[in-house]
């Protein structure tokens, strides 16, 4: 569900920008306020177990869709909402500079979907509601899928309004976002799952750590067996499990094929070419692998000869097994280890020196 700059107008864009920003000082307060040494390598962790987790599209069956995890709830279960929202900016912030994933002047809006929605409104008002301060196991893993679900639902309605309010594509309204919802209610099912079988290992490794988050208070205990559990997982997946990722389009592109005929949407607007430049610049592993050479134009075919026919294309092998996706996986985990623990630990001194 990242959010590609052609979708969007600089106006729009820029707005999105700076809301963002806004709950990025706001929440580094907040985290600032906390001062537990515990959370920082547990954010560094946790970033990098995310990033390696949206690299794994799953097929949507029946639909010719794919989704990929958001991780938002995960990260404001264990975390909290703010130390979680600076965790998920951080995500997205690496793969859009050395990835390509999500354009720049999307990426404002693209924290705002995956992050704001989880940590500050499906969190509190769905999770905590059905969990509550208690460590039920029932009431844990049931608040953790109805709350991933509504995240996901509502940063996809997110992507749609903006979409609107940019008003330089052609996506119809009503179209869709009557495609957009379904697909992502799906995909959001899925999350929900997933989320509820992470926070479950955690409550039973360390039900500490999940008491933290709830009543905002230092961890007290040692973490190390979570974070070489996250870790090895981590690993893992952005290494190997990243080779099983579905082919099929995610569900925005999805939807924006079904709505305009194009899986992607160009635009002419001069700042949009200016950030694609930059981006193609910074980004050394673009599509979570190798830079791919020019292919050299064919020769054409010789007055009153015959071309060839054109070969069939080749169905890509599954597992698309590629020493550059699994490069692409275990460098941006440890870029996001190192940012979202950079930021952790910045904000603790900080604190200790004020």
């Amino acid at each position: 569900m990242h959010m590609a700059d052609a979708l969007l107008s600089p106006a729009v864009g820029g707005t999105m920008w700076t809301v963002s920003g806004g709950l990025l000082a706001y929440s580094a307060e907040k985290v600032r306020e906390e001062a537990d040494d515990r959370k920082v390598p547990l954010m560094g962790v946790l970033g990098a177990f995310i990033f390696a987790a949206q690299m794994i599209n799953f097929t949507i069956p029946a639909t010719g869709s794919s989704g990929h995890m958001g991780g938002g709830m995960i990260l404001a279960i264990l975390l909290g909402p703010w130390s979680a929202f600076l965790v998920m900016a951080s995500v997205l912030t690496v793969q859009a500079l050395f990835f390509a994933d999500g354009g720049l002047l999307a990426l404002g809006c693209n924290i705002f979907n995956l992050g704001f929605f989880t940590c500050f409104v499906a969190y509190p008002l769905i999770y905590k509601k059905i969990a509550g301060d208690s460590l039920n196991g029932r009431r844990i893993m049931l608040g953790a899928t109805l709350a991933g679900i509504v995240g996901l639902q509502l940063g996809a309605f997110g992507v749609v309004v903006q979409t609107l309010a940019s008003g330089i594509s052609e996506l119809p309204f009503k179209t869709f976002v009557m495609l957009m919802q379904p697909i992502h209610l799906a995909i959001g099912l899925v999350e929900g799952l997933v989320t509820a079988g992470v926070v479950s290992f955690i409550l039973k490794a360390r039900p500490e750590i999940l008491a933290a988050a709830t009543e905002r208070k230092p961890i007290g205990v040692s973490v190390k067996g979570a974070l070489a559990g996250l870790g090895a997982a981590a690993v893992l997946t952005g290494a190997a499990l990243s080779w099983f990722a579905s082919a099929n389009p995610d569900g925005l592109e999805w939807a924006m094929l079904r709505t305009s005929g194009k899986e992607e949407l160009e635009s002419g607007a001069k700042v949009h070419g200016l950030l694609a430049s930059l981006q193609e610049k910074t980004s050394f592993l673009p599509d979570y692998g190798f830079k791919k050479a020019e292919a050299a134009p064919e020769p054409a075919a010789e007055e009153g000869g015959t071309q060839a026919a054109p070969e069939a294309e080749e169905q890509a092998p599954w597992p698309a097994v590629d020493a550059g996706t699994s490069v692409a996986g275990l460098v941006g985990g440890l870029l996001t280890l190192a940012l979202a623990g950079l930021i952790g630990f910045a904000l603790r001194r900080r604190n200790a020196a004020a």
